[in-house]
C-alpha cells in the first residue's frame, strides 16, 4: 500500500510539472512558462541528443503520469495536468537557438495554437488515457516550431 502511495505521489508531481499544474488560474500558461527554463538549459547544451532525449522523457513519463492523474481525478484531461504543456514547448524549441526573441515568440505561438487545436490536434486530444492529454499539444509543437523556423528563414534570427 505504501508503494501505491509513492507511486500516486509521484504521477502528481510529473502530470503538475512539480505543483505548477495546481496554480488556480491559467495551469496550462503557468505550466508552459515552467518548461521555459527547461527548454533554455537544453538547447544551451547544444547536442541534438539532449533534446531528444527531453522530449522523450517529458513524454513517456507524461502519458503515464497524465493517464495516473485522469484515472484519479475521474476526469478526462484534468486541468492541473500540465506535463503536456512541457513536453509540447519544448517540442516547438527542438533544435532552434535559445534566444529571448525566440523563446518569448515560441511561448506566444504554442499557447494560442494550444487554445486553437488546429487539426489533427483536436482530434488527437481525444484519444484515450495520457496519450490524448499528451498528443494534442506534442502536434501543437510541432506546429509551433515549424511557424518559428519559417520566421526565422524569413525575416531572419533574433
Amino acid at each position: 500500500m505504501k508503494r501505491r502511495g509513492a507511486r500516486l505521489a509521484l504521477a502528481y508531481l510529473v502530470a503538475t510539472a512539480g505543483n505548477v499544474g495546481r496554480i488556480p488560474f491559467v495551469p496550462g500558461t503557468f505550466g508552459t512558462l515552467a518548461a521555459v527554463p527547461l527548454a533554455y538549459l537544453v538547447a544551451r547544451a547544444d547536442r541534438p541528443w539532449v533534446f531528444l532525449a527531453a522530449v522523450a522523457t517529458a513524454t513517456v513519463a507524461g502519458v503515464w503520469a497524465a493517464g495516473v492523474v485522469e484515472r484519479q481525478e475521474e476526469r478526462t484531461d484534468p486541468t492541473l495536468v500540465v506535463v503536456d504543456e512541457v513536453a509540447g514547448f519544448l517540442v516547438t524549441m527542438a533544435f532552434l537557438p535559445a534566444t529571448p526573441c525566440l523563446l518569448l515568440g515560441g511561448f506566444l505561438l504554442f499557447r494560442v495554437l494550444d487554445v486553437l487545436k488546429p487539426p489533427p490536434a483536436g482530434w488527437a486530444e481525444k484519444l484515450p488515457g495520457g496519450f490524448g492529454i499528451m498528443a494534442d499539444d506534442l502536434i501543437v509543437g510541432v506546429y509551433a516550431n515549424l511557424i518559428l523556423r519559417a520566421g526565422i528563414h524569413f525575416i531572419g534570427r533574433s
